[in-house]
C-alpha cells in the first residue's frame, strides 16, 4: 500500500509514548530535506546509529576562520591568534617529581615511575610508549626555597627510548645532583 500523509504536526497520545512504522521498517529524510532538533529537545538512542560523519570535520577542512579541524591524517590544527592554520603539537607526557632521596612523583601525565640511577641521573618511565624515539625533551631542575641553583636537565647518551627517557641534572660543571624540584615535558 503506498500512500502519503500531509500535516503540519503529529502527536501521540496523552501520557503514551507514539511509535513509527514497525520492525524492520525504514524511514528516509530525502536529499536537501532538513530534520530540525529544537535546543532542548533529546534524541535518544537505544540501537545502533550508522552512517554518520565524523562529528563537524572533514578531510582537509580548513580551520582559517579561527575553527578546530582534524586534518585527513588526524592532525589536530587551529588558528591560536597567529594569522594561520598550523598543527597543534601536543605534550605527550610530563612530570613534577622529587629527585632527592628516593625519587618521588609529585603529579605526571603518561608517566608510570622514575628510575633513580645515581646522583642526578633518572630514567623517566611512560605509561604509553611513544611511536619512536624521535621526541624532544624539556626540562628545568632547581632546589625547593627558591630554586637558587639553576641546573640543566640533559638527555644522557642520547638514551631517547620509546618506553623512557634517561636525563642527567647538573649545574656549570660535570657534577650532577639529585634536585628536589625537577620538572619534565615531553614533545613529539
Amino acid at each position: 500500500m503506498a500512500s502519503e500523509v500531509k500535516a503540519n504536526k503529529w502527536s501521540p497520545g496523552t501520557g503514551v509514548a507514539g511509535t513509527l512504522g514497525d520492525s524492520g521498517d525504514t524511514f528516509t529524510v530525502p536529499s536537501g530535506a532538513t530534520l530540525a532538533v529544537a535546543s532542548g529537545a533529546t534524541i535518544a538512542n537505544s540501537g545502533t546509529a550508522t552512517g554518520f560523519s565524523e562529528a563537524a570535520y572533514a578531510a582537509n577542512a580548513s580551520a582559517s576562520t579561527g575553527a578546530v579541524n582534524v586534518d585527513a591524517s588526524n592532525n589536530l590544527q587551529f588558528n591560536s591568534g597567529y594569522g594561520s592554520t598550523a598543527t597543534a603539537y601536543g605534550c605527550r607526557a610530563w612530570v613534577n617529581f622529587n629527585g632527592s632521596g628516593t625519587p618521588a612523583i609529585r603529579d605526571s601525565g603518561n608517566v608510570s615511575s622514575i628510575t633513580d640511577n645515581g646522583t642526578g641521573n633518572y630514567d623517566v618511565n611512560f605509561s604509553s610508549a611513544m611511536p619512536d624515539a624521535n621526541y624532544v625533551i624539556s626540562g628545568v631542575s632547581g632546589e625547593s626555597g627558591g630554586m637558587a641553583n639553576h641546573r640543566t636537565v640533559s638527555v644522557y647518551n642520547d638514551a631517547l627510548q620509546t618506553t623512557y627517557c634517561e636525563i642527567k641534572v647538573g649545574g656549570a660543571t660535570s657534577t650532577h645532583y639529585d634536585d628536589s624540584i625537577i620538572l619534565i615535558a615531553v614533545f613529539r
